[in-house]
């Protein structure tokens, strides 16, 4: 008798995994499954990236801003200021690393009271690569970018400390431009 048990109990526990599994899982871009809150790589929705506004903003399909949450990198189409310093090499790294490629797009429950919109109407979202890293902090940890903490965000801290990294290594803009 006890065997049956461990075996219904092994079914019951892979059957609990394949639905936990599956729920996770989301569609691609076209479909209205929502975006999921971050829990790593695994969560969010799988879309593609149709043109890189600068360094900290995206476009995806269909037609959707989405503004990266905890990262400021230099401006290079802002109306009202010139092109900072190292704002088209963050460009270009964002660019290089998402356009024309497909990103899993993740929430931030902290984001959630304001429907995950920025006061510009952009999605606020985090960005995995395909090989599992996040664009937002790979932006910072390189030295393209700033952390952005003037709202809270899951990984305020986190990138707090990549940005005192790169800036005590002299990476990327900190080795480049003023520091204001």
């Amino acid at each position: 008798m006890r065997l049956k048990q461990l075996y219904a109990l092994v079914l019951l526990v892979g059957a609990i995994s394949s639905v936990s599994f599956a729920a996770r899982q989301t569609a691609v871009a076209g479909t209205p499954a929502p975006l999921l809150e971050d829990s790593g790589a695994q969560a969010g929705e799988l879309r593609k990236v149709k043109r890189v506004v600068d360094g900290d903003t995206i476009v995806v399909y269909p037609n959707e801003k989405v503004r990266l949450i905890g990262v400021d990198t230099p401006e290079t189409v802002h109306p009202e200021k010139t092109v900072q310093c190292f704002g088209n090499d963050a460009k270009r790294f964002t660019r290089d690393a998402v356009e024309g490629k497909t990103v899993r797009l993740a929430l931030d429950s902290t984001n959630a009271k304001r429907g995950h919109k920025d006061r510009y109407g952009r999605t606020l979202a985090y960005a995995y690569l395909d090989d599992g890293r996040m664009l937002n902090r790979e932006l910072i940890r390189q030295g393209y970018a700033h952390a952005y903490t003037r709202f809270p965000f899951s990984h305020l801290v986190e990138f707090r400390q990549l940005e005192r990294t790169a800036r005590a290594n002299s990476l990327g803009l900190w080795a480049s431009c003023p520091i204001e």
